[in-house]
């Protein structure tokens, strides 16, 4: 492709910076709402958790506070700009960081540098779909984080980027009705993308297979808000045992993705809810021919005592291609089998600014890996699948 298209990313992250809360919480909420504190303390990953601890002599690291809980900002939170070989679990502060990594100007500028016209970018603090915040004590609290969250994310985050940075709010996991109001205001200021869990039982919340989550599903299928779920939005990551090595929940990341897929595929949601979308961010996308197989299979077998004829009336790989999206940043056997895939289910990805993230060479790594692909299956790959899912008014005639 001789004028190779600019790249629309559909998973790329933020680091809060320090003053998110405190500049929209009222100011009795300010001593124990999200704050930010410069300590030294030690952090491991084993067995796909991570757990960190303060401690005289550990790296100097800016932490969170928020009720009784200390979160410490990554370097593999926030690796643009290092080397591979300086990327490691240890803590960050903002002056290390690069500043595209909470700034949106100085973001901007480093998507210019990678070929990049617009991202959507996920949490960093309050977690992948809001976790932080479905934990606390003081729910009245979270309700006000939550929607101070999404002001910056709207306003300050997104607000002067002309469309490039695309908004992903959060809601109140712990109430649907809550969460259902969220998507509505949000809506209605054109926001189009929400955040949400892979598989909510780890998080001690109800599955997709009961009805608790209608409120939040309908007003999210009314609005033609995406729900967006990145891998360890579980709070916890696939892996074998507590002492197995980082590289074996590494290689193993799309296995909640992979079945939270399944789970969605015969809830019947999709089949009641037509014009629900959902998208996948970080799980790759090989699996996704094998388990559209393996659940039309079951489903032709199995649906009668499956628990599932009266909800789904169809094949379940007619929901996926109707209704759901995967996204890549490095997946070769995927892209050999595109077609299965679907050519417009699938979007690219950048990462930034984590450890995984392709930048500054994403468009390298976008021909090499398409580079044998018809001109119009990379553009929808590219670009014109996200367009698509998250109704952006790029390259409308």
């Amino acid at each position: 492709m001789e004028n190779f298209p600019k790249l629309i990313s559909v998973d790329d992250h933020v680091i809060e910076h320090a003053n998110v809360w405190q500049d929209r919480l009222p100011a009795k909420y300010r001593d124990v709402g999200p704050r930010v504190v410069q300590e030294r303390g030690h952090m491991q990953f084993v067995g796909g958790v991570f757990s960190y601890e303060p401690a005289d002599d550990g790296d100097l690291c800016d932490w969170w506070l928020y009720e009784d809980k200390k979160i410490p900002q990554t370097r593999l939170s926030a690796a643009a700009g290092f080397d591979r070989d300086e990327v490691k679990v240890v803590g960050i502060t903002y002056e290390e960081m690069r500043k595209g990594c909470w700034d949106p100007v100085a973001r901007l500028a480093d998507m210019d540098l990678n070929h990049t016209e617009a991202q959507m970018c996920f949490p960093s603090f309050p977690r992948f779909c809001g976790q932080t915040f479905k934990e606390a004590q003081d729910m009245e609290l979270a309700d006000l984080c939550v929607k101070a969250y999404n002001d910056w994310m709207v306003e300050e985050w997104c607000g002067g980027s002309d469309g490039r940075l695309i908004p992903l709010i959060i809601v109140q996991l712990w109430d649907a009705e809550l969460a259902a109001q969220e998507v509505y205001r949000n809506a209605e200021r054109g926001v189009r993308a929400t955040c949400f869990s892979e598989i909510p039982p780890y998080l001690d919340l109800p599955s997709v297979h009961t009805p608790y989550w209608e409120p939040f599903f309908r007003a999210c299928a009314e609005t033609g808000t995406v729900i967006n779920m990145h891998i360890g939005s579980s709070s916890r990551m696939p892996s074998t045992s507590a002492d197995a090595p980082a590289a074996v929940g590494s290689t193993l990341t799309f296995g909640n993705a992979m079945s939270s897929m399944t789970d969605w595929l015969f809830s019947g949601w999709l089949a009641e809810l037509p014009t629900l979308k959902l998208a996948y961010s970080e799980g790759q996308i090989g699996w996704i021919p094998y388990i559209l197989e393996r659940a039309d299979k079951v489903w032709e077998d199995n649906r009668a005592w499956g628990g599932v004829s009266d909800k789904v009336s169809e094949p379940p790989s007619t929901y996926y291609y109707r209704q759901i999206y995967g996204c890549f940043f490095d997946d070769e056997y995927g892209l050999e089998n595109i077609e299965k895939c679907g050519v417009n289910n699938i979007c690219f990805e950048t990462d930034y600014p984590h450890s995984d993230s392709t930048w500054p060479h994403s468009k390298d790594t976008a021909i090499k890996l398409m580079g044998n692909l018809p001109d119009d299956i990379v553009y929808k790959l590219i670009r014109g699948n996200a367009i698509e899912m998250l109704d952006l008014d790029f390259d409308r005639a």
